[in-house]
């Protein structure tokens, strides 16, 4: 049985993060630049690839690398870095670096990468096309509210030719920075959890891999149009708060999660949809 706490983002703002806290506060405090890292290493991940990576490493790689690893579910975006920084976790694994630049700045967090890991590409899907082509004028598009993966939505749509984004158009690019719309489509900017549960709702979506997963679709198969993973700046990586890259078991895991060992469990498990970017 796995050893994870699934917990949502509606459980946390009731609470749950005050266990968090006390519940870890001696291994927390160790952790917070002190130099004693004992106890288990408890990382954050989304559950879909990220835990089940975690969970290969936990159930096949620790015990002989000497680490202690617990894995503890999260379904948001944003839990995952505030915990991260409050020390109720030793580590996050779920993100990529433009939206934890994005975070940082708009949080005053101070989460660092330290390996990473691989690639979700994102996907246009629908329930109601089997092409772009197919996509009538008007057709409604859901995409990621977020900053940074609204605007790597747009830059998928726009690299396969279903608009064009404004000159400048960056890593915060919204709906108001498209300068063509040939298909007039509109945009339904949801939770981008929220996004693939939309696809009854909407002409088409733009998911994330991981939620894409999750919700039983095969991105390398089902996608409308897929993310190209050359020189993508979207890999997933092991973060932790700065100061905390010299963890020792900080280490063992960066190691394992970058071994041969599960570079051939992503590609056996997950067939194009999740890959290694080491």
């Amino acid at each position: 049985m796995r050893n994870t706490a699934k917990l949502t983002t509606a459980v946390l703002a009731a609470g749950t993060l005050t266990f968090g806290l006390t519940a870890c506060g001696s291994d927390k405090d160790s952790a917070s630049g002190s130099g004693d890292y004992s106890g288990p290493l408890v990382v954050a991940a989304s559950p879909t690839p990220h835990a089940e990576i975690l969970d290969y490493i936990k159930d096949n790689l620790a015990k002989k690398a000497g680490l202690d690893l617990e894995v503890k579910e999260f379904t948001d975006y944003i839990t995952p870095n505030t915990a991260t920084e409050d020390g109720s976790v030793d580590a996050n694994y779920f993100q990529n670096k433009p939206y934890l630049d994005d975070f940082n700045k708009k949080r005053g967090t101070h989460i660092v990468p330290v390996v990473t890991v691989h690639l979700e590409p994102l996907g246009l899907y629908s329930h109601k096309v089997k092409s772009v082509d197919a996509l009538k004028s008007g057709a409604t598009v859901a995409v990621p509210n977020d900053a940074v993966n609204e605007a790597r939505a747009l830059k998928l749509l726009a690299a396969n030719g279903l608009i064009t984004l404004k000159d400048g158009a960056g890593s915060e690019a919204t709906p108001q920075d498209i300068a063509k719309n040939p298909k007039n489509l509109r945009f339904k900017e949801v939770e981008a959890a929220q996004t693939a549960r939309s696809l009854d709702d909407v002409d088409a979506a733009v998911i994330n891999g991981n939620y894409a997963i999750s919700a039983g679709i095969k991105p390398a198969k089902d996608a409308l149009v897929l993310e190209s993973a050359k020189n993508s700046p979207y890999g997933n990586f092991l973060a932790v708060e700065k100061g905390n890259e010299k963890d020792p078991r900080v280490k063992k895991l960066a190691k394992l999660l970058t071994s041969p060992e599960v570079k051939k469990f992503i590609e056996d498990k997950y067939q194009g949809s999740v890959i290694p970017s080491f």
